[in-house]
């Protein structure tokens, strides 16, 4: 059991319409989501964009209305109250920070490194100046910035750059769990790697735990331990990140694997024919992955380490 429980999450968006702006239907943004984040361990979201998965963060942290379900903290019920200063809830605010992917709109343009940095850091401590500049040395340090770097504007930064100081900032507050949405979709790839590895090196150092959200299954490969991957607002397999790239079971898991960029001409052959194979698959049994109003199964166990949302064998699937 992790330190953080989602238990049965669901997000639904009203569709209205009509002469009296009534609720037509619902958008089912994230429908029925399980899932636990241990201590010192990354679990990673995959998804293409619209699947849900930066809704899952967002209603975490609490920037998210949750229509239903829960969010349990070190076993209290922070389900929307995350955005409260109040006693166990200010704590949360603490433990639980985020990365977002736009690192140009995440900093505020009018303000310096110093007090980008600082702000979680004066909400939740009573450093003094002096303690609070030695710390965000030492965080600029961590991020491979140097001192000078405090009295500059977010817009002096190259993106890479800017990326690491959204990482300084999480980690200001000393939390326990940090989201990443997408932080290096927007990097190029030798920069990527370098933000991954500054987090890989900072989760070591501070015993962090990761949600690591991407649509890059490659770089959750990377990252994490446990993988779970979504689509149409549910999740279609789950397990080690072992057990996923090993042994994909749902046709969508397999069409991300097929699809991650390969340089060796010899093996991007092979992926051409992978990619063929499984839309053949795809075709001929669809059925097996999505009931008769589209919707994704319920998952079930292969193994202690590995779901999948097929159709019931007792309504004829595998």
């Amino acid at each position: 059991m992790g330190f953080i429980e989602v238990k049965d999450l669901k997000v639904h968006y009203p569709i209205r319409g009509g002469l009296l702006n009534t609720i037509q239907d619902y958008v089912y943004a994230v429908d029925g989501i399980n899932l636990s984040i241990e201590s010192g361990k990354t679990y990673g979201l995959v998804g293409e964009s619209g699947s849900g998965k930066t809704t899952i963060g967002k209603s975490i942290i609490g920037l998210e209305e949750i229509t239903s379900g829960n969010v349990i903290y070190e076993g209290v019920d922070v389900t929307n109250k995350a955005r409260s200063r109040r006693g166990q809830y200010r704590d949360y605010n603490r433990d639980v920070q985020m990365i977002f992917q736009d690192s140009t709109s995440a900093l505020n343009p009018k303000k310096r490194i110093i007090d980008v940095i600082a702000e979680p850091m004066r909400n939740f401590f009573n450093y003094t100046p002096q303690e609070e500049k030695k710390r965000i040395i030492e965080l600029l340090e961590i991020v491979g910035l140097n001192e000078e770097a405090m009295y500059k504007y977010p817009h002096e930064f190259s993106g890479g750059q800017r990326q690491r100081i959204g990482v300084a900032r999480a980690v200001a507050s000393n939390p326990k769990l940090i989201i990443a949405d997408e932080p290096t979709s927007a990097l190029d790839l030798s920069v990527q790697a370098q933000v991954l590895n500054f987090m890989r090196n900072i989760q070591t150092e501070y015993g962090l735990s990761y949600l690591f959200i991407s649509h890059d299954l490659g770089v959750v490969q990377h990252m994490s331990d446990y993988i779970a991957i979504m689509h149409r607002g549910r999740f279609v397999e789950q397990g080690t990140s072992r057990e996923i790239y090993k042994n994909p079971q749902h046709i969508y898991t397999k069409r991300l694997l097929s699809a991650i960029p390969e340089m060796d001409p010899t093996i991007r052959k092979e992926l051409k024919a992978e990619r063929e194979r499984v839309e053949k698959e795809y075709q001929e049994f669809e059925d097996q992955y999505y009931d008769e109003n589209g919707r994704v199964y319920d998952l079930r166990p292969l193994n202690d380490n590995h779901y999948v949302a097929l159709k019931p064998a007792e309504e004829g699937g595998k």
